[in-house]
């Protein structure tokens, strides 16, 4: 919301010393967010005054029309001659009046003007357009042509209000009173303990018979309609300058007479209005939802297919507007420029002031991809009382500056409402605050806010019209507190019990975290937000649990509306990101939560402020969160081992991702079995399951290996890309975190080696286990040191496993005998479970 200084001050007092950088820092400090304060007409220097056209004279032989004119500046050039202008611009004649900048004078960026010869003359001064002089967009994109009536010689920064300051403010969602002046103003009058001059104070006539036929048919979509009729509107009428220009400072563009009156009114009073040709308008207007496939054509020119939810107004033909969002064309106000074009100019308007449902308003602009600065006021809250007024201002506006005759109808209708109250304890804001105000601050605090206040130790309080954000009692504390000073609170540190430090979930997340930035891996944190079509992407079944998500409905991108289920999104995301930029040699991790949704869905409630929640309180507030367990994952692409003097490195493959998944397994001290798998993204042949053993049942946690191609290919991710997510609070929940010290033994290791060949489809992972169980005890650890085929040598479809076994005794020295009757223990098991046979 754009302010101007100017304006602000027809509504408070402020002193005259104030700057629009003192206002700021006011308005920041009572909570309104004021990014800047624009200087318009810094630099700007004089001369600059009203001219009059004489002459023009065509000059030929140039590729753009050039135009030499003589123009009548009074006395301002010193001599009352006529001024010798040399200007490319076309929109104007002989007799209008123009601005005139004089040699001497320094425009907005530092632009200074001189007499100077051009196009074969010399031209002494310039004719200005209203970017020329910072003015914004006045809609012409030309030279600015004056009323007929404006005085020659006139001081035209004075005339045009180019010296103001402007505030910038970025309004929140819960504050829409604050985008209006009038708004704004009370904030600053509650900032600067001054009397406020409320704009929508005037004397409105009450409803009557004799007003425009209005039927409202859905009074929650819009609780209350009021019209008023204007006619005999000067089809000459214009905008005058003051109104002009306090559009363009809020960034708003003159149309025409009634339009710029509408919008004028609305930036003022904070209610949109919008005014219909009275000729155009067939029959009742009327309010309703819209029936589903009906279609109406809106002022941008658009044709729009409606939905049943879309709150429309309408006459006897059918929709002539979309509520709250933008008005139809066929009913559209048709200005000067339309008579001079041969067509009727509006002469008689309905003037419609309503106030609509908020959540309406905001799905319709949505769903119609049509944001307008009338839905941006009906989506944060608009003040329903000021209607009657802001149409009554309307009228005023448009009988005085155009002529018009108000008819003494007025139709209002309203649906029944009761005014909003709160009940609060007179220092409920002190508990939330940890700061004694007392009845009386509180008291005067809300009242200065436009509450009406009852009670001593209990409050009954009254919600102003203009705050439908001050819902409950801790609403009404934050304002307290806010004009009180935030600056004011005082920094207290919490107080933790001794002897607590961070919890065991805190500790393994940050070793993880250690673990694997020691193995190289950089980590990525992304946004839990997904689209719905990435599961496609990664192949999940139609049915794979994954795919059940929980939405947001406010999400902050259209396109990624739902809530993570795994981390590999985002994070492959992050690589594609990385490799485009030209960093092939990838290996990112990320730790996080996913977000899994409950069978049964809850609404949760309002934990309090003043006071620690309660456990039945916290465990209410879990039961209908989702739930949340925390994921790692790792995604790997390009070189693991850079080549060098020290040997050709080598790429990234499924064993290294296999391998992120058993170093953060060795975190959490659980026993991580891997083994073939297969799993939506994951190659079906270079898949890793990888799985734990929970209460004597196994449970799997995670898959590692290489990404399928199809997934690579919708993901345009680089080749060989691989990837391996595990959940953290399953390895948790089976590891044990306690610290081991290394057994150290003082007794030999006794080290066997043996080569089985099995069959080609039976699992490293298998024939591993039987040799484990079957070796023993002494068995301290064994590890595959290689595979070969040989088709020669080992026959079709078979395969060579070389194991390492190392024996030890903690209490002697193993013989040869006791090593070796393991060792064939263990081959024996294998050969029974798996079909292995000693390779000869």
């Amino acid at each position: 919301m754009r302010v101007p200084l100017s304006w602000l001050r027809e509504y408070v007092d402020l002193p005259a010393t104030e700057t629009g950088r003192d206002v700021q820092a006011k308005l920041i400090s009572a909570g309104l967010e004021v990014e800047t304060v624009e200087q318009l007409g810094d630099g700007l220097k004089g001369p600059l005054v009203v001219g009059q056209v004489l002459t023009i004279e065509e000059l030929e032989g140039f590729k753009k029309p050039i135009r030499f004119c003589t123009v009548d500046v009074g006395t301002a050039n010193g001599t009352g001659e006529p001024q010798e202008i040399v200007c490319g611009a076309r929109n104007f004649a002989v007799g209008d009046k123009v601005v005139v900048v004089l040699p001497g004078a320094v425009l907005p960026g530092d632009f200074a003007i001189a007499a100077r010869k051009t196009y074969g003359r010399t031209s002494h001064g310039m004719i200005c357009s209203s970017g020329e002089l910072g003015m914004g967009d006045d809609g012409t994109h030309g030279i600015i042509v004056l009323p007929p009536e404006t005085e020659v010689g006139k001081d035209a920064v004075e005339l045009l209000e180019l010296v103001d300051e402007v505030l910038d403010i970025a309004v929140t969602a819960n504050r829409g009173d604050c985008l209006s002046i009038r708004g704004v103003a009370r904030e600053a009058a509650i900032a600067y303990r001054l009397p406020l001059r409320d704009p929508a104070l005037l004397d409105v006539p009450g409803p009557n018979a004799f007003g425009y036929p209005v039927q409202v048919s859905d009074p929650l979509g819009c609780d209350r309609f009021t019209a008023r009729t204007v006619t005999n509107l000067s089809p000459e009428a214009r905008s005058p300058i003051w109104l002009q220009r306090r559009l363009q400072k809020v960034g708003m563009r003159p149309i025409s007479l009634a339009v710029d009156v509408t919008n004028y009114v609305m930036m003022e009073l904070g209610q949109p209005l919008h005014a219909y040709d009275r000729t155009l308008v067939q029959g009742t207007i009327g309010v309703r939802r819209a029936a589903e496939g009906e279609k109406i054509v809106t002022l941008d020119g658009t044709e729009r297919k409606l939905h049943a939810e879309d709150l429309v107004i309408t006459d006897d033909r059918g929709p002539i507007g979309l509520a709250g969002v933008m008005g139809g064309a066929n009913t559209e106000i048709a200005d000067h420029d339309a008579a001079e074009n041969g067509e009727n100019a509006t002469t008689d308007v309905v003037i419609e002031a309503a106030h609509f449902d908020a959540v309406a308003i905001a799905r319709t602009a949505r769903r119609h991809k049509l944001s307008s600065e009338a839905s941006r006021r009906f989506e944060r809250g608009v003040d329903p009382q000021a209607a009657a007024a802001a149409a009554q201002r309307t009228v005023d506006l448009l009988v005085l500056l155009a002529g018009g005759t108000a008819e003494a109808g007025v139709t209002e209708v309203i649906a029944p409402s009761a005014p909003h109250t709160i009940t609060v304890a007179a220092n409920h804001p002190d508990k939330v605050a940890g700061v004694e105000y007392g009845r009386e601050i509180v008291v005067r605090r809300l009242q200065e806010v436009g509450c009406d206040v009852y009670g001593q130790d209990e409050l009954l309080v009254t919600v102003p019209s203009w705050r439908p954000d001050l819902l409950e009692q801790n609403d009404l504390a934050e304002e307290v507190i806010r004009l009180e000073g935030y600056e004011n609170l005082p920094s207290t540190l919490p107080k933790p019990p001794a002897g607590r430090g961070l919890t065991h979930r805190q500790r393994l997340h940050r070793r993880v975290g250690r673990a694997l930035a020691g193995a190289g891996y950089v980590e990525a944190p992304n946004y839990p937000f997904v689209s719905e079509q990435v599961f496609d992407q990664l192949g999940l079944a139609a049915d794979d649990p994954a795919r059940r998500v929980v939405r947001l409905t406010n999400p902050l991108n259209d396109e990624e509306p739902a809530l993570r289920t795994s981390l590999l999104p985002g994070l492959l995301g992050a690589l594609r990101r990385n490799d485009g930029r030209g960093a092939h040699d990838l290996a990112l991790f990320e730790t996080g939560l996913v977000f899994l949704p409950r069978a049964e869905q809850g609404i949760a409630g309002h934990l309090p402020v003043d006071r620690r929640p309660t456990d039945a309180e916290l465990a209410a507030l879990d039961a209908v969160l989702p739930e949340q367990p925390r994921h790692v994952a790792v995604v790997l692409t390009g070189a693991r081992e850079q080549a060098g003097w020290w040997g050709k490195g080598r790429p990234a493959d499924w064993a290294d991702a296999v391998e992120a998944g058993r170093a953060v397994a060795r975190e959490a001290g659980a026993e991580l079995i891997v083994r073939s798998g297969q799993y939506g993204p994951w190659h079906p042949g270079r898949c890793a399951e990888l799985v734990v053993v929970a209460d004597g049942t196994e449970r799997v946690v995670g898959h590692a290996g290489e990404l399928h191609p199809r997934v690579v290919k919708a993901l345009g991710l680089p080749a060989r890309t691989c990837a391996m997510e595990l959940n953290l609070d399953a390895l948790e929940q089976v590891g044990d975190g306690t610290p081991q010290a290394p057994g150290i033994s003082t007794f030999p290791v006794a080290t066997q080696d043996v080569a089985l060949v099995v069959d080609k489809p039976v699992p490293a992972a298998d024939v591993e286990a039987a040799l484990r169980e079957g070796a023993g005890e002494l068995l301290e650890a064994i590890r595959l040191f290689d595979v070969y085929e040989n088709a020669a040598q080992l026959g079709e479809e078979k395969k060579s496993l070389a194991y390492a076994l190392r024996f030890r005794a903690a209490d002697r020295t193993l013989t040869v005998e006791e090593a070796s009757a393991a060792r064939d223990a263990a081959v024996a098991l294998a050969g029974e479970r798996t079909g292995a046979v000693l390779r000869g």
